[in-house]
C-alpha cells in the first residue's frame, strides 16, 4: 500500500509549533515521501505551505474535544486522499484525530509530536482513553519522555524520544564583523543576545534587570531580536514592550541595549552575538538554543524545563536559577571571566544529534516508512 503522510494543524497562529510542523513536512517531502498538509484556509501555515510547493488541503475550524462532525469530515479526507499516517503537534488536534481514527474502517497511523511540556497530571480516564488512540507519542528530550511516562497512562512502548532537527549546515561560520554591521551593532565589545517575541514568557525584562546590575562592565551590550506581541502583557495601561523601553530609558541604557526586528536569516544574529541568553521561566525545548549551539555560541539558560538537558547539565552551556536576575547576572559574570572555558567544538558536538537528516531517519523508523531517499 502506498504511504502518504498528512501533517494536521488546526491553528491559525504562526509560531514555533506551526513553523516546525511545516519544516518537518518539507524535509519528508525532500526525502521522496508523499506529503500533504491539512490546515485551515487563510491560516499562515496554509499560505506559507502553498508558497513552499507542498500540497495543502483545507479543513474547517474544530472544537478541542468531541467534535464528531469535524471528525467525520476528517475521516472522509483521509480516506479519499489515501492517507496512511497523520502527524500532529498541537494538543488541540488530538481529540479530533483520535475520533476520526476510531470512525475509520481502515485505521491510519496516528502520531503526536510533543511541543510543550505537560502542566499537570493527565492520568484521568478521559485523557487515558484519548491518548490510547495514539500510535506514537514522540518527545524531543528524555526528560519529556519521562514526564509523559509518569503523568499519563500512555503505554510506554508507544513513547519514543525523537530529537527535533535543524539543518546544521545553515549555521556554519560567518564573519562576525559583517554580521554586526548588518544588524547595525557595535563592531567591538561583547554582545549578549536574546531572540523571541516580546512578551513576559520570553524574559527580556529579566535579562535587562541582570544587565543593569552589570552596567559597570565595559563594552558589554545586549541585542534583543524580535517583534512586540500585540495585545499581550498589558500592565497599568502599558504593554510589556513599552515597559521594556521605559526601563531602558530610566536606566540610561539606550547606547547599550539594541532592539532589532526579527529576520529570517537568524544565523546572522547568532554570528553577531557572543552568547545567547534563554531567560524564559522553563523552555520546553528551545529551538533557538540548538541553533545558537550549532553556530558555536555558548548559551546561558534557566536551570528549568528542557534547557539543562540540552546543555548537558552545564557541560556544554551555562545555567542560572530560573526567574532570578541576580543569578543570571552572576552567571554572565562567570562566563565573562573565562569565555573560552567551553570550547566551540564541545558546543557544536553537543547538537550533532539534532541533525535534521538523522531526525527524519528516526521518524521513518518509528512510523515504519519505506525510505525513499535512496
Amino acid at each position: 500500500m502506498k504511504q502518504k503522510l498528512a501533517y494536521l494543524c488546526g491553528s491559525m497562529s504562526w509560531g514555533g509549533l506551526e513553523m516546525n510542523h511545516l519544516k518537518c513536512a518539507l524535509w519528508m517531502q525532500e526525502r521522496q515521501h508523499s506529503v500533504v498538509i491539512l490546515c485551515r484556509k487563510g491560516s499562515p501555515l496554509y499560505t506559507t505551505a502553498k508558497k513552499a510547493g507542498i500540497e495543502v488541503l483545507p479543513i474547517k475550524k474544530h472544537k478541542k474535544y468531541y467534535d464528531i462532525p469535524a471528525a467525520i469530515r476528517l475521516k472522509r479526507i483521509i480516506r479519499q486522499e489515501g492517507i496512511t499516517h497523520v502527524l500532529l503537534r498541537d494538543t488541540r488536534d488530538i481529540s479530533l484525530s483520535v475520533l476520526a481514527k476510531r470512525l475509520s474502517f481502515r485505521p491510519f497511523h496516528l502520531s503526536y509530536f510533543m511541543a510543550m511540556q505537560l502542566g499537570v497530571s493527565k492520568r484521568d480516564l478521559l485523557h487515558t482513553i484519548r491518548y490510547k488512540g495514539l500510535d506514537l507519542w514522540s518527545c524531543p528530550l528524555e526528560g519529556l519522555a519521562n514526564q509523559v511516562k509518569v503523568w499519563t497512562r500512555m503505554p510506554h512502548d508507544r513513547i519514543q524520544v525523537i530529537p527535533d532537527g535543524i539543518v546544521l549546515s545553515d549555521y556554519i561560520e560567518k564573519d562576525p564583523i559583517n554580521c554586526r554591521k548588518q544588524l547595525d551593532l557595535p563592531t567591538e565589545g561583547t554582545i549578549l543576545g536574546l531572540i523571541g517575541r516580546f512578551d513576559q514568557g520570553k524574559g527580556q525584562d529579566l535579562l535587562l534587570k541582570a544587565f543593569n546590575m552589570l552596567q559597570s562592565t565595559p563594552n558589554l551590550y545586549v541585542c534583543l531580536l524580535g517583534e512586540p506581541t500585540k495585545g499581550d502583557g498589558e500592565s497599568e495601561g502599558k504593554t510589556y514592550y513599552e515597559e521594556l523601553l521605559e526601563f531602558i530609558r530610566k536606566n540610561h541604557l539606550e547606547n547599550r541595549i539594541f532592539i532589532r526586528p526579527f529576520r529570517q536569516d537568524v544565523e546572522v544574529f547568532y554570528h553577531a552575538i557572543d552568547a545567547l541568553v534563554m531567560a524564559s521561566k522553563a523552555e520546553t525545548f528551545g529551538m533557538v538554543t540548538i541553533e545558537a549551539m550549532a553556530s558555536g555560541k555558548p548559551v546561558i539558560a534557566s536551570n528549568a524545563g528542557g534547557s539543562p538537558e540540552l546543555l548537558e547539565y552545564g557541560k556544554s552551556g551555562y545555567l542560572f536559577e530560573s526567574m532570578n536576575a541576580e543569578s543570571l547576572a552572576a552567571t554572565i559574570s562567570q562566563w565573562l571571566e573565562n569565555k573560552n572555558r567551553i570550547p566551540k567544538d564541545v558546543i557544536r558536538n553537543a547538537v550533532q544529534k539534532f541533525d535534521h537528516q538523522l531526525s527524519c531517519s528516526i521518524v521513518e523508523q518509528a512510523l515504519s516508512l519505506e525510505n525513499n531517499n535512496n
